[in-house]
């Protein structure tokens, strides 16, 4: 989101510069330069502005061109999801998120091992968020080889969704638009969801019964929409 957005933000909610510039700890003449675009809005300064506006987290700054998912620690990854508002970690949640929902999910998709717990949030995150930035989510996922695990996650939502009263006929639209984006990038190959490696028997069984969608995504797992606790 840029300067402009915020602008635009400030004034709906009816704040002069000066107010806007107080609850951000920075100067007037600071926010002025920032809004008319005469200083690039660092990503910090968006942070604060997403929080102090009370925006949706789906407004904080995303990773350009050079993010590389780094290795996922689980606790972090819960924490963040608690910070999402995800119920099954209500019990963590201490403050609100400092990232954005589409980094989060794809950092967790790009884990080798995913604890089921944390995977169980994901269908979750894409429901609550559904209108995360659908342009850098493909992207992010093309680049990095994601695009089987994530169009599963939304396959997996959008099945959830349907049986949601009342329906959300703007949220499902979205949905179908995102799995159809990933499915023109669809990759050939099968892999296991969820673990780094499975035995011989393991993959067997799971291509014997997983699900018609984790067929139709090249994924060996046994997930399906009727197995999640929490649908948003």
């Amino acid at each position: 989101m840029g300067a402009r957005y915020f602008r635009q933000v400030r004034k709906k909610i009816g704040w002069s510069q000066q107010r806007a510039a107080a609850e951000l700890g920075l100067s007037q003449s600071y926010v002025s330069m920032l809004e008319n675009g005469a200083r690039l809005l660092p990503p910090e300064v968006a942070r604060r502005m997403v929080h102090a506006y009370k925006l949706s987290p789906v407004s904080l700054p995303l990773p350009r061109e050079s993010w590389d998912p780094k290795a996922a620690d689980p606790d972090q990854l819960a924490a963040d999801l608690a910070g999402l508002g995800y119920p099954g970690f209500a019990y963590r949640r201490k403050r609100r998120s400092q990232k954005n929902p589409s980094e989060v999910l794809l950092t967790a998709l790009a884990s080798a091992e995913l604890e089921a717990r944390l995977f169980e949030a994901l269908p979750w995150l894409v429901l609550q968020y559904w209108n995360m930035d659908r342009e850098w989510l493909v992207h992010q996922a093309k680049l990095h080889d994601l695009q089987n695990r994530l169009g599963f996650v939304v396959t997996l939502a959008k099945s959830a969704a349907q049986k949601a009263v009342p329906a959300n006929a703007e949220r499902g639209t979205a949905l179908e638009s995102l799995e159809s984006a990933l499915k023109h990038s669809l990759l050939a190959r099968e892999e296991p969801l969820g673990k780094p490696t499975l035995s011989e028997a393991e993959q067997k069984w799971l291509r014997k019964y997983r699900s018609k969608e984790a067929r139709e995504w090249n994924l060996l797992t046994n997930w399906r929409s009727e197995a999640l606790r929490y649908v948003a």
